[in-house]
């Protein structure tokens, strides 16, 4: 299925297209409710009216080795934007440690299209990292540090950050195989939590995407 033209009646002023005008295609990964109705969701093109498990399964086809974890104990609002951006790099999985519930307003939905995972406790992810195999690797600006633009991180990793604030507890930076920290060059201590992750995984995918 290409591409709506710009004379295409199914492309409207609203994001997104609009119903598809007929005949429709035959394909199953096709929704026939956002045929019908419009497809205004924030997925890329070639995703126009694919129905949510077809693009789970195309994206788990091509998903990368990089996990993302986050620390969850203060109700982050960053998590949402963490999450957006790990959709964005299509990471093999995301990691919640510390509370279940987060605040899913900044992921704009993309948590539906990732593998997210739940560990209610640093020991519980740990061992889920040692299990498969999958280095942890600490961001934060914290003394042991090593300047992540001099560094190149492993093809499979997890990068895991703290909540704002606080950064990452004492007992993750222990489970951590290294540290990195991003560079700074104003008056600002640290860099905003959804900021860092997004130059993180970009460091990573220069090198492995």
């Amino acid at each position: 299925m290409g591409a709506h033209k710009d004379d295409d009646p199914a492309v409207s002023a609203a994001p997104g297209v609009g119903p598809y005008p007929p005949p429709w295609p035959v394909d199953d990964r096709l929704d026939p409710a956002l045929l019908a109705e419009g497809d205004r969701r924030n997925v890329a093109d070639r995703y126009r009216y694919w129905t949510v498990p077809a693009i789970v399964a195309d994206l788990d086809a091509r998903r990368h080795r990089l996990h993302v974890a986050i620390q969850n104990w203060e109700h982050d609002f960053n998590i949402g934007s963490i999450v957006r951006t790990a959709n964005a790099f299509n990471v093999a999985g995301v990691h919640i440690l510390g509370r279940r519930r987060w605040n899913r307003r900044g992921a704009m939905v993309t948590d539906r299209y990732l593998h997210v995972s739940h560990h209610a406790t640093v020991e519980e992810f740990v061992s889920w990292a040692a299990g498969e195999a999958v280095p942890l690797i600490g961001v934060d600006n914290l003394p042991g540090s090593v300047p992540l633009e001099r560094t190149e991180l492993p093809p499979v990793c997890c990068l895991v950050f703290g909540s704002e604030g606080p950064g990452l507890t004492p007992d993750v930076v222990a489970a951590c195989e290294r540290l990195v920290a991003i560079t700074q060059y104003g008056s600002t201590r640290s860099l905003n939590a959804g900021a860092a992750a997004a130059i993180a995984m970009y460091h990573w995918a220069l090198r492995w995407a």
